[in-house]
């Protein structure tokens, strides 16, 4: 016996010297350079985003260098299986060698075989430019296998530091981009390839800092204030999804700490909202008010503003909620907005949230700059994705709803509602009437009416059962509730990936 411990003692002690020289990063000099920052590391980031002690590491003794700067491996959140991969920018700038390439790929491929969630932290150049000087038959690549993945597992990419070229690339790839303020960059090459190709001189915040990448282009979703808040913010994102396609939403009610789940009357929104349609609000404190307590999570709170997506519970449930802004174009739907939202739509409906609309718009937006833009198709993709939803659907028109406006925000009547109501006072109509009379040149008497038609209120739709009812504003809560108790039938089968046929324009 003595003699197999004392063979394999050598073994042993080599495996223990290899496994240091992968978990050594760049070496303490750089790793205490780089945490003087007030940045993590890369290990502390994949064994801080999972529970603790759960991080299994893969791949450690990959490539000629300390873990070919990205760690890889697996780990638990909230007793949930997830896989979690990190450029490491204190080894070779994190760029992505032959061996890191290899592991990418084999991280998004368990994520597919598993079905589990995969979460990437970004902070690199890009390839490594010594791969070319490294004979290496072709392989898929990770790119090619988060595309596979998506509608299939929830995936997330934090952006901690300049992200470059192939790297960058996994975040318009993934459902969730959540960027490190004063950090985080988005780039397809950065300023000095930048310089060299264009002559553009530019610094990385300005090329693809948070105000361009989360407010403007809206590639990224949100952005956090330091690293730790952006691990959070991943785990907190996972916990309204499933693990994967063919499960449901997990339900949050009072054994989880939530008590806040119970049919209450929401007072407070009659103080909130003005029944004039002119007068702009906060749709977002309307919604605070309507969700379980401290559930919303806003998803691209900086971008195209005057549309609102968000996720919530209410009584537990998971939910997806798409709202007009009315503090913002008086809630208008531009190109951004509509583009926003159909792909949340398309995000959410794949992983089987119930989607919320909540409408207060006086339409698409017009006007040349809109034409220009696109609103034409950005609308009508923002309508075939919430026409293509499977999931319960509810509307609820808060006082105003014009045109395409309304309809893209699920109004129209047989389009799959679960539930489809109105407050009392709204207004309704292709165009507003003032308009629409002197475009068709009617007479005085036929204005008047078409004016007096608009502000009669729902009660018109109401009697041919274009709504299903007509609420007291303090009823709004309760009534989704009863609406999703009605379509809790549908978590009671299997479920499975939503397939589509055709193209969403």
């Amino acid at each position: 016996m003595s003699e197999n411990r004392d063979d394999w003692k050598a073994l042993l002690t080599d495996l223990d010297d290899r496994r240091g020289r992968g978990a050594a990063m760049g070496g303490p000099a750089k790793v205490d350079k780089y945490r003087s920052t007030g940045r993590r590391d890369a290990r502390d980031r994949v064994r801080s985003v999972v529970d603790s002690g759960t991080f299994t590491e893969l791949g450690q003794l990959a490539g000629e260098v300390p873990a070919d700067a990205f760690i890889a491996g697996s780990g638990v959140i909230d007793g949930r299986p997830v896989l979690v991969g990190a450029e490491d920018f204190t080894v070779a700038g994190g760029s992505i060698g032959l061996a890191a390439a290899a592991k990418r790929a084999r991280l998004a491929g368990l994520a597919k075989q598993e079905r589990v969630p995969l979460i990437m932290m970004l902070e690199g150049a890009g390839h490594r430019a010594t791969n070319a000087l490294q004979p290496h038959p072709p392989s898929p690549n990770d790119l090619q296998l988060h595309a596979e993945l998506s509608g299939l597992v929830p995936t997330v990419a934090i952006v901690t530091g300049p992200s470059a070229g192939h790297g960058a690339l996994t975040a318009p790839l993934s459902d969730f981009v959540v960027m490190v303020a004063g950090h985080g960059a988005l780039f397809t090459a950065g300023p000095p390839l930048v310089a060299a190709s264009t002559g553009e001189q530019i610094d990385k915040n300005s090329l693809g800092g948070p105000k361009v990448a989360v407010d403007t282009s809206g590639v990224a979703h949100n952005v956090a204030s330091t690293d730790s808040a952006a691990l959070a913010l991943a785990r907190r994102y996972l916990s309204y999804f499933p693990t994967n396609a063919w499960g449901l939403p997990p339900h949050a009610g009072p054994a989880e700490g939530n008590c806040d789940v119970d049919e209450r009357s929401l007072d407070n929104l009659l103080d909130l909202i003005p029944p004039n349609a002119k007068r702009p609000y906060d749709m977002v404190a309307a919604l605070e008010l309507l969700v379980d307590a401290d559930t919303l999570l806003e998803i691209q709170p900086t971008h195209a503003t005057s549309i609102i997506t968000a996720l919530g519970r209410i009584g537990g449930h998971a939910v997806a909620i798409v709202a007009n802004q009315p503090k913002v174009l008086a809630g208008s739907i531009d190109v951004g907005a509509a583009n926003k939202a159909a792909r949340f739509i398309e995000m959410v409906g794949a992983f089987h949230l119930p989607v919320i609309f909540l409408a207060d718009n006086p339409g698409v937006m017009a006007g040349s700059a809109s034409e220009r833009a696109g609103i034409l198709r950005a609308g009508s993709r923002m309508f075939a994705a919430q026409h293509r939803l499977q999931v319960p659907k509810f509307h609820v028109t808060v006082r105003k709803a014009f045109g395409f406006g309304s309809s893209v925000m699920g109004m129209n009547p047989y389009d799959n509602q679960t539930l489809n109501l109105a407050f009392p006072g709204v207004t309704l109509g292709g165009i507003p009437a003032e308009v629409g009379g002197r475009t068709a040149r009617d007479d005085d008497r036929t204005r008047r009416e078409l004016v007096d038609n608009e502000a009669s209120g729902p009660w018109r739709a109401a009697g041919m059962l274009t709504y299903d009812d007509v609420i007291d504003p303090r009823e709004l809560r309760n009534a989704l509730l009863a609406g999703l108790r009605v379509a809790g039938g549908r978590r009671t089968g299997a479920v499975e990936p939503i397939r589509h046929t055709g193209y969403i324009v």
